[in-house]
């Protein structure tokens, strides 16, 4: 097993700059997951590692070895694709077998490695079937068994849950994270759903536009975002965002339809900005309906109900306040209707506030 660093790397396509200065450390062990909106690079970096993308700038290595110029086939990884990318003509045996005959490895090692791999992914009884008599489910635990065949010193997964049903991807994330925890093997995963990042990832790594936005654990991430877009992208529902400017020597944000006092806590890192244009942020679970007890310090803020979610044991309502828009969780009865008008509680000892030119907390 090893671990996996990249240091100023970059991928350029002619003139079009997709990564720049990527720097990243995945020590020995640990469960990595890129995440980021479409385009934003992450699957290009996770095929750099694998020596399937040239890179353009900086190094890779893996372990003590940079590994640049060293062809995939020798770089001790094994990848499992968004696609199955099984052979339809052969057997989940044989399937599991193809890479280990390439390495000429001996039958009787090569039986013991696919039944072995057969059982920890409970497939023993499909090892005669071939793809097309498989269920999706089973077609993703075949894909992961050809990786983990071979034991390689670092998996690399580029969303390999995209193409299941929702109930069968929930079922499959924990799958693969008990198989990595079994097994030990770093792991860098790479998917654009941030529920799967931060039920995964020991770490998640945000990108946006080639370039890494905030690594971190998942509360980190969820309760101290380095910028508006880590606030933004992590986190469902959605944070929301109240945009407005200091007033009052700072003590106040001014939104449209609305004021907000500034947090005791943040007031020495808006004191004396009257005038500046800020963003206050706050997760849903701190948006309370006035019938539910808030906690610490609240304001309250009057919205008009735009779209009513019944999920059975609550609602999430989605609902305009001033120019915003709030989201926020609340009791399932009564069900608000569309228009109705009243004032939440918002939790200021969990507000957050960034400055809206710099895009970076004011703490």
């Amino acid at each position: 097993m090893a671990g996996v660093t990249l240091e100023g790397v970059a991928k350029r396509f002619g003139d079009v700059s997709v990564i720049d200065g990527f720097d990243l450390e995945v020590p020995d062990g640990e469960f990595m997951v890129l995440v980021g909106p479409s385009g934003c690079g992450k699957s290009t970096a996770l095929r750099m590692i694998a020596g399937l993308e040239e890179v353009s700038g900086g190094t890779i290595s893996i372990g003590d070895r940079v590994v640049n110029d060293v062809p995939p086939k020798d770089r001790d990884i094994a990848m499992v694709f968004q696609s199955y990318a099984l052979y339809p003509h052969m057997t989940v045996r044989q399937n599991l077998e193809f890479g280990l005959k390439i390495r000429k490895t001996p039958r009787a090692e090569m039986d013991r490695l696919v039944d072995e791999a057969a059982q920890v992914l409970g497939i023993e009884k499909l090892l005669a079937r071939k793809p097309k008599e498989l269920s999706g489910g089973q077609r993703q635990r075949v894909a992961l068994g050809r990786a983990i065949v071979r034991k390689p010193s670092v998996f690399l997964f580029d969303e390999p849950l995209s193409n299941l049903d929702a109930k069968l991807r929930v079922q499959m994330r924990a799958e693969i994270k008990k198989l990595q925890a079994r097994l030990g093997t770093t792991a860098i995963y790479v998917t654009h759903d941030q529920i799967e990042a931060m039920t995964m990832g020991n770490r998640i790594a945000v990108l946006n536009e080639g370039k890494i936005q905030q690594v971190g654990a998942p509360l980190e991430l969820y309760e101290r975002p380095a910028n508006l877009f880590v606030a933004a992208f992590i986190g469902s529902p959605p944070m929301n965002f109240f945009r407005g400017t200091l007033s009052g020597g700072g003590a106040e944000i001014v939104a449209q339809g609305f004021s907000l006092p500034v947090p005791v806590r943040l007031r020495k890192a808006t004191a004396g900005r009257d005038g500046t244009a800020v963003v206050a942020a706050v997760r849903p679970e701190n948006v309370v309906q006035p019938s539910r007890t808030a906690r610490g310090e609240v304001a309250r803020i009057p919205v008009t109900v735009e779209i009513a979610e019944p999920l059975g044991d609550e609602v999430i309502v989605h609902a305009r306040a001033g120019e915003d828009f709030v989201v926020f969780r609340q009791d399932p009865r009564p069900i608000p209707a569309i228009g109705d008008r009243f004032e939440v509680q918002v939790e200021l000892d969990h507000l957050l506030l960034f400055d809206a030119a710099t895009q970076r907390p004011m703490e």
